[in-house]
């Protein structure tokens, strides 16, 4: 064994044989729990996920058996456990953090949300090479602030194998939040095939995964509802654009099981208060594709925190959307009796499942999903432009008019918003007037003041770009590999504008800085590390550039993120 250095961290090269782990199911992590000191058995997601104490971590990542579905596969984990271990750790501390590669491919684990130099984030060819095979490579940072956080692999598809795992840091003052029992619900989506098979067949069939494509029936009963003329030219829209309004997630659960925390809606994930606890649930959204829509039926919730950063409380919530990446925080009081918690896929083709239970083994009575969401013209930022001559999109790009950055056309950009608008109080297609409250962005504020109050120096406006039936993905019409670095000046206050050019939602994160979502009130900006962008909409948030290096900038989408990514320099 010997010893390198790589950028300020420790890599501990072993050449020792690589192991693979078979016969392990995330179930047979049972003894794991062996590691646990007794006062952090009630914060384990379920019996099954270890929970590791900080502020010294040793992880490993390798290959194990798994079967879901019925049908054995293999899948990437960190000590045997999908999802990956808990971390807690303290706000102040200084962590450290060894995690060995047992792969027989290059690894790394990215820390997501946490404020950390850029040689510990975790992005290979950005901040660090990657851990190769047999190597460990040993992160060191100080626990920058406290809330709930996930860490996942930046190497490949690993991440939609299994490479995924929840952080709470602690506050190291009083917790603003009064709770009496504590859950992580990490959210997560799972297909038996190979993501380099389903990506294989996004490029030659974008649709592939949709089954829900307009029939005959669907015209039938349009035609009944809205006449036969209506029916007719809104479906020349649509043909004329090569485009569908079923078109809302690339991959769905016609290959995807939905998973929280691990168990699928089979089994259903259980959690056990007392009736009359305030119940602290801690969302996150771990998968790879996967938007969900959360709700407990006869639950209200309360939403304390947002991706890690307490907020002003938000009561009388009845569903969050949690896209890709982001995390919640929501306190309910529920008295005796079972719920269900109901996370339902934003394209309504599956669910996750759990129960919230003052009596161990009673579940709650499952809700039916909510119909399939169909797109508007609102979602394509047209605005309800009836008349208008739809041949020209994603055609002849000439006609459709300029934007104020410079977008390049082609053969990367397959349509543009017209009329994009700041739709901060929408809660997104599939949850409008669906009868619950919603919530939505218009209702985040920080807790606290907003630290830097200057005005930004400048606006970068960026447009999020595709072309669906190519399946590609870009910023500015440009894909990552042609694409020019963002630079900012260190200490810079920047505003963000982004465009959605595209049908799809999409998840943005910036890496190693904060994004302060503009959300109507510059004193108490709430600090996010990913942003959604609804289809044909546009959003703002500000930066501070106060994290020296080379930083990610992407959707978090795992097959959007090739294209669509930049490289963000703070010198």
């Amino acid at each position: 064994m010997k010893f390198q250095h790589d950028g300020g961290a420790t890599v501990v090269v072993d050449k020792g044989r690589r192991r693979f782990v078979q016969g392990l199911t995330a179930g047979s992590m049972l003894a794991s729990l062996g590691l646990l000191s007794p006062g952090l058995l009630c914060a384990a997601p379920n019996p099954e996920v270890p929970v590791l104490e900080g502020p010294v971590f040793d992880l490993t990542i390798e290959e194990v058996a798994v079967n879901f579905t019925g049908q054995p596969g293999t899948a990437t984990a960190i000590n045997g456990s999908i999802p990956a271990p808990l971390l807690r750790m303290r706000e102040g501390d200084d962590i450290t953090i060894r995690v060995t590669n047992r792969l027989p491919v290059t690894s790394s684990v990215h820390w997501h949300g946490l404020i950390l130099p850029a040689n510990m984030d975790g992005v290979p060819g950005l901040s660090f090479a990657g851990i190769k095979p047999s190597e460990t490579y040993v992160y060191r940072f100080r626990a920058a602030q406290s809330g709930t956080y996930w860490y996942h692999s930046h190497s490949g598809y690993q991440e939609q194998t299994g490479l995924y795992g929840s952080i709470i840091i602690e506050p190291r003052q009083a917790d603003p939040v009064r709770y009496d029992r504590d859950y992580i619900v990490l959210l997560s989506d799972w297909s038996d095939d190979k993501p380099e098979t389903i990506y294989a067949r996004l490029k030659k069939l974008s649709h592939y995964y949709n089954t829900r494509e307009r029939t005959l029936g669907d015209f039938v009963t349009e035609v009944d509802e809205q006449g036969l003329g209506k029916t007719l030219e809104d479906r020349k829209m649509w043909n004329d654009m090569r485009m569908s309004d079923r078109d809302i997630s690339d991959v769905t659960g016609w290959t995807y099981t939905y998973l929280a925390n691990g168990r699928t809606p089979t089994d259903g994930w259980e959690g056990v208060f007392r009736p009359g606890e305030r119940v602290r649930l801690r969302f996150i959204n771990g998968s790879a594709m996967t938007f969900f829509d959360v709700r407990m039926p006869g639950l209200k919730m309360e939403v304390v925190a947002a991706d890690g950063q307490n907020i002003r409380p938000v009561k009388g919530i009845d569903e969050i959307r949690l896209g890709v990446a982001e995390t919640y925080d929501v306190i309910v009081q529920p008295p005796a009796g079972a719920y269900t918690l109901f996370a339902q896929a934003i394209d309504r083709s599956g669910y996750a499942r759990g129960t919230l239970t003052s009596q161990p083994g009673q579940k709650g009575a499952v809700p039916a999903m909510d119909p399939a969401p169909i797109l508007t013209h609102a979602d394509m930022g047209m605005g309800d432009m009836a008349g208008m001559d739809h041949s020209a999109m994603g055609h002849d790009m000439s006609q459709m008019g300029q934007p104020r950055v410079p977008v390049k056309t082609g053969p990367q950009v397959d349509m543009m918003a017209m009329m994009p608008m700041v739709r901060l109080n929408d809660p997104g297609i599939g949850l409008r007037n669906n009868g619950r409250r919603v919530l939505s962005y218009a209702d985040i504020r920080n807790l606290t003041p907003t630290l830097d109050k200057r005005p930004p120096g400048r606006e970068i406006e960026l447009h999020l770009t595709g072309n669906m039936s190519r399946y590609m993905w870009s910023i500015n019409g440009v894909k990552f590999a042609d694409a020019k670095p963002i630079a900012l000046k260190f200490g810079e206050r920047v505003r963000i504008t982004l465009i959605n050019d595209t049908m799809m939602n999409h998840p943005i994160h910036l890496h190693g800085m904060w994004s302060e979502l503009e959300t109507g009130d510059p004193d108490y900006l709430p600090r996010k590390h990913t942003v959604i962008v609804q289809p044909g909409a546009k959003i703002s948030y500000l930066v501070t550039a106060d994290a020296m290096g080379q930083w990610a900038y992407h959707c978090h989408l795992l097959y959007h993120m090739e294209g669509m990514m930049r490289r963000v320099v703070v010198a």
